[in-house]
């Protein structure tokens, strides 16, 4: 199903339902026995909720510049492990243990939440460090995939990461399953992440030994994401300083990148599309970059998921504009609940006038895993069942 707040459709209701090309408004006009949306209803009700973003930070642009400026992150402390993978690599992994949890005090059978940063970010970002919060609070373990390079570590293989490869996800997944068999285990992906466990989800399917999934600010279709980034306004704000950060550290693992591209090359890349060009395509093997983004792009793989996974976009997203967003394949996936916001921004969803601390998205987070950790049963079972719309 396809959830969108009042905002984002503009009617005078508290929320609007779209299932098979009907549209529901208004205050509880249909009925529903069973489903994932009655699941999220029930135990996330923040997926229908009323968002208001800060009065002063309206726009996608400015709710996506003031997060990473204004927002605080909750002081927490990892544990760092560093995992061999099969080609002689490395990968960070940072724990959250919560060793001290009182809901669940057998650390085997401790619900682990399992988070994948946005491109070029690590454990570090505020954004992941309220992920760890909401986790933390709530009794569960949490873990930090770093993307090759990305986490500190040094890289030992000339091979970093791309948003369609999944073999390093496997690897640590297979990892946290093998070291708590026990444990629920859940998945989380913000922006580039989002893309990276979608990506997985299809093509793992029923087998991807994750209980759900959750997403935020996805790039559902990274063509029209770089079209979206390199508009003038858009390429001077974000493009050309992610671009910036993707290019510091190629040029911080030059010693062992310099034998497979041409690291000088690479680093006067000066937008996203150029980078992937000379970098990205080249390293993976890809005939051309549009190779790349169409073999990169989540949206077309959503019937292959199998687990149940909430998505949440904004449609002010400077970074996923909302034409790419999958609302129409959304409504006919009984796993799939997409909630869309017509604000919001990429990663930003402030709220609030002085926005530091938590956020809507970091409340549905907060709910959308506890209701997958609290009732596993139920939610297997509204995945499993068709609705039925009946006014």
């Amino acid at each position: 199903f396809c959830c969108q707040t009042r905002q984002a459709l503009v009617f005078h209701c508290n929320f609007s339902i779209m299932l098979n090309n009907h549209v529901q408004t208004g205050l509880c006009k249909f009925q529903l026995i069973s489903g994932f949306r009655s699941f999220l209803e029930r135990h996330c009700p923040a997926v229908i909720e009323r968002f208001c973003p800060t009065p002063w930070c309206w726009g996608g642009r400015l709710q996506t510049l003031v997060r990473v400026i204004i927002k605080s992150g909750p002081p927490v402390v990892y544990r760092n492990e560093l995992i061999r993978t099969k080609d002689g690599g490395q990968i960070s992994l940072d724990w959250v243990d919560n060793s001290k949890s009182e809901a669940y005090p057998d650390s085997s059978s401790r619900p682990t939440v399992l988070i994948l940063p946005g491109l070029t970010g690590n454990s570090k970002q505020t954004y992941v460090l309220h992920a760890v919060s909401q986790a933390t609070r709530r009794g569960y373990r949490s873990v930090v995939f770093n993307n090759r390079g990305f986490g500190g570590e040094e890289l030992l293989t000339p091979i970093t990461f791309s948003a369609a490869d999944t073999s390093d996800l496997e690897w640590v997944i297979r990892h946290v399953k093998q070291r708590f068999p026990q444990a629920p285990l859940l998945g989380t992906g913000v922006s580039l992440g989002g893309i990276l466990l979608l990506n997985y989800l299809a093509r793992k399917g029923s087998e991807a030994d994750l209980l759900a999934g959750i997403t935020m600010s996805v790039s559902w279709d990274t063509l029209e994401s770089c079209a979206s980034l390199e508009q003038p306004v858009n390429k001077l704000l974000f493009n050309r300083h992610l671009t910036s950060n993707l290019c510091k550290a190629i040029s911080r693992h030059r010693k062992v990148l310099e034998a497979v591209v041409d690291v000088d090359h690479v680093i006067k890349a000066r937008t996203i599309r150029e980078f992937d060009e000379r970098y990205t395509s080249v390293m993976f093997g890809y005939k051309s970059c549009r190779d790349y983004y169409q073999d990169a792009s989540p949206g077309y793989k959503l019937p292959q998921t199998a687990v149940p996974v909430l998505c949440l976009n904004a449609a002010d997203d400077p970074f996923s504009p909302k034409h790419a967003i999958p609302v129409a394949l959304a409504q006919s996936l009984p796993n799939v609940a997409l909630v869309v916001t017509a604000h919001g921004g990429h990663i930003g969803y402030l709220e609030g006038l002085f926005p530091r601390g938590e956020g809507y998205m970091d409340r549905l987070f907060g709910q959308f895993i506890q209701a997958v950790f609290d009732h596993p049963g139920d939610l297997k079972r509204a995945c499993e069942v068709k609705e039925n719309l009946t006014d």
